[in-house]
């Protein structure tokens, strides 16, 4: 699978700020904004990865992982925690596939599969006919901004290796390879699950649904499954880890004698008072009407930046008003 280098992607260098992550950032996203490029399905691919590089570069911890863990920056604790438990015991020899990261002789990519496939590909036939925990399985899940926010449910099919039902996972009948896997030990199996996203989800989190992964050997528990969350753009709004920002359309009017104007949320519209003389680009923050975070009760925050609109087709008496304005604003 190739390596996913976010910094390559948004084209900034591994050092680079937040401030220079954020230009890039919009820079990118307006140039491959589906809007802009209606039908072009690689720029809608292009706008997906750097929305998913902006994610996980924007978040101060999750980058710190990427630094660190490359592209399995979601397993950095998982990666951490045998890095304390890893033993002789386990044998690695023939996963192949180095990273780079090593822990006492061991390969990352090595104790990477024995995370997520619970280390069943390198395991003999004979410690197969002990009871043995079933392995993890991983489904790539992409939802909406508003599945995100009010959390959903999907359907998913999975195809798992399971025991060989004749020689009940050992590979072998009678000191002689199992006729019906081959020796493997294991058959592969379709089955269709009903899961639940949570609210709160964004690109990057990883969702555990336990028990639902592969059934274990002989007796032992089954693995997990793990859904591998992506989150879509979204026309109007722009999350930036659990914040929302959205542009507001101001009429010029209303930006230099005050008002109020309509802002669009998550959960339908809200007023907003503009006051007096009020700037191009000016935020307002309204407090908790951004994304939930996952997890607990509590939401980010909505930042609604301020558009002014030019007025168009002005009529004589209009154009009239504003020469007189002109001539008032230079004395």
């Amino acid at each position: 699978m190739a390596k996913k280098d976010y910094y390559e992607m948004l084209g900034v260098k591994r050092n680079a700020s937040e401030q220079e992550i954020k230009q890039a950032y919009r820079r990118l996203a307006r140039k491959y904004h589906p809007d802009v490029n209606p039908d072009d399905k690689s720029a809608e691919a292009k706008f997906k990865e750097i929305n998913e590089a902006h994610e996980v570069l924007a978040n101060k911890e999750s980058r710190k992982k990427y630094d660190k863990y490359g592209d399995q920056w979601q397993y950095a604790e998982q990666f951490e925690k045998a890095r304390q438990q890893q033993t002789p015991r386990w044998d690695f020899s023939d996963t192949g596939g180095e990273t780079g990261f090593h822990f006492g002789g061991e390969g990352l990519g090595s104790l990477f599969d024995d995370l997520l496939f619970g280390g069943g590909r390198t395991r003999t036939h004979t410690r197969r006919t002990r009871p043995m925990r079933g392995q993890n399985l991983e489904a790539k899940v992409e939802v909406t901004l508003e599945e995100a926010f009010h959390g959903t449910i999907r359907t998913i099919n999975l195809q798992s290796e399971e025991p060989c039902a004749t020689c009940q996972g050992t590979g072998l009948i009678h000191n002689a390879p199992c006729s019906t896997c081959q020796g493997a030990g294991t058959a592969p199996r379709m089955k269709r699950l009903e899961v639940k996203i949570p609210a709160g989800v964004k690109t990057g989190s990883r969702v555990r649904i336990a028990g639902k992964g592969s059934p274990g050997y002989n007796g032992g528990p089954s693995g997990d499954l793990y859904l591998a969350i992506s989150v879509k753009p979204h026309r109007q709004f722009e999350r930036r880890g659990d914040d929302l920002y959205v542009d507001v359309p101001v009429p010029l009017t209303v930006a230099v004698l005050g008002g109020e104007v309509q802002v669009p949320t998550m959960k339908g519209k809200l007023a907003l008072k503009i006051p007096p003389e009020t700037q191009n680009g000016r935020s307002f923050r309204l407090a908790e009407q951004g994304m939930p975070h996952l997890g607990n009760s509590s939401r980010g925050d909505m930042f609604a930046r301020v558009n002014v609109v030019l007025p168009t087709k002005l009529s004589d008496r209009e154009k009239e008003l504003f020469r007189q304005l002109s001539k008032l604003s230079s004395t």
